[in-house]
Parts: structure tokens; C-alpha cells; sequence
């Protein structure tokens, strides 16, 4: 991809939009979800990684499993977020978890993060997408992608799942919905 940079860019800031997204692998090869991950572990490496790239900065992460997107392969999905800078490609496509009591409108789900020496992001993104998955799909997800959104382009929506009382800040719509691609900052690839 030519428009994005690799890990050699590992030492700078991403700064987004002139640049694009850096794309940069994390090589995990002990995240699998045929039995329980050890989220902690895996959250550790995941977060220096990060640190490295983002380090001072806040930041919206979203997770992508590849296994929601059936014949899209992990590059394929790289692709279509540094092009459209969401992974939301197809309108006619049911997101998990997007209808709300308020019927608000909410582009993405994800986790707002000041990536600090002491942030820990990961273990509770794995934790979640194992546990909750299976609570309502049957089966965990892996997580393949991580999309790195500067916090600023985004706004967070409050908002309330039909059949409970607590309200959710995991949602967000992006404040320039003609300029998706410039507020990701970066998305890393979780190796096998």
C-alpha cells in the first residue's frame, strides 16, 4: 500500500492525515482462542507496542476480527480502512450492537485511551472479545486489527442498549463524517 507506512516508521509520531495511517505489525503468536488466552500477557505486549507509536497521545482503538468479514482477508481489510477509514464498507450490513434505545447514530465502537507509560488497553479488549462473543455469538473472537483513531476527530455518544439501565461510552461517530480517513492514525496488524 503506498499510502501507508511500515514499521520502519516505528520511531515517529503518527501525525495522520498528510501521511496516512502507519501500519505496523505486533507479532503475537500466543494469542489464540481455542482455549483462553492469557488477556494480561497478550495485553502486555500489545500495549508497548503501542505505547511506542502513540505514546502522550489519546486515542480511540477499535478491534477488528476478520472472522465478521467473510471473504475479506486481513489485507484486504487494511485496504478498505486506510481507504475509507472505517471498516463500515457495506450499508446494507447489520453491525453488532449499533441499535440503541435513542436510536442514535454511532459509526463505531471502540475504547478511548491516553496512551501513557501505564495505559492498559489490550487485556481488556481481549477479555472482552472472548467472553462477550461467546455470550452472544456462541464462540470468542480474535482479534486481528487494531484501528488507531485520534481522539479528537471523534465524538463520543452516550448511549443505552435496549433491555439495560446502564448507559455506554464506547460509541462514536466521527465530527467530519466527509473526512473518515484522516482521523486514523494508525492500524496495527496482530500477527499469528
Amino acid at each position: 500500500m503506498s499510502d501507508t507506512a511500515d514499521r520502519s516508521d516505528h520511531g515517529r509520531v503518527p501525525s495522520g492525515p498528510a501521511s496516512g495511517p502507519v501500519v505496523f505489525d505486533i507479532d503475537v503468536p500466543q494469542y489464540r482462542v481455542d482455549t483462553e488466552p492469557d488477556h494480561r500477557a497478550v495485553g502486555r505486549v500489545v500495549d508497548a507496542e503501542l505505547r511506542k507509536l502513540f505514546l502522550g497521545r489519546t486515542v480511540v482503538v477499535r478491534g477488528i476480527g476478520a472472522q465478521h468479514h467473510p471473504g475479506r482477508t486481513v489485507d484486504d481489510l487494511i485496504e478498505i480502512v486506510c481507504r475509507l477509514g472505517t471498516d463500515r464498507y457495506d450499508p446494507d450490513r447489520a453491525g453488532d450492537r449499533y441499535d440503541n434505545l435513542q436510536n442514535k447514530r454511532i459509526d463505531l465502537f471502540a475504547f478511548r485511551r491516553r496512551a501513557t507509560p501505564r495505559m492498559r488497553l489490550f487485556e481488556a479488549m481481549s477479555w472482552g472479545f472472548y467472553h462477550s462473543s461467546i455470550a452472544v455469538h456462541g464462540v470468542p473472537v480474535r482479534l486481528d486489527l487494531l484501528l488507531i483513531y485520534d481522539a479528537a476527530q471523534l465524538r463520543e455518544v452516550v448511549h443505552q442498549y435496549e433491555g439495560r439501565d446502564d448507559r455506554k461510552r464506547d460509541g462514536y461517530v466521527f465530527r467530519d463524517p466527509d473526512r473518515k480517513p484522516e482521523a486514523l492514525l494508525g492500524i496495527a496488524k496482530l500477527s499469528r
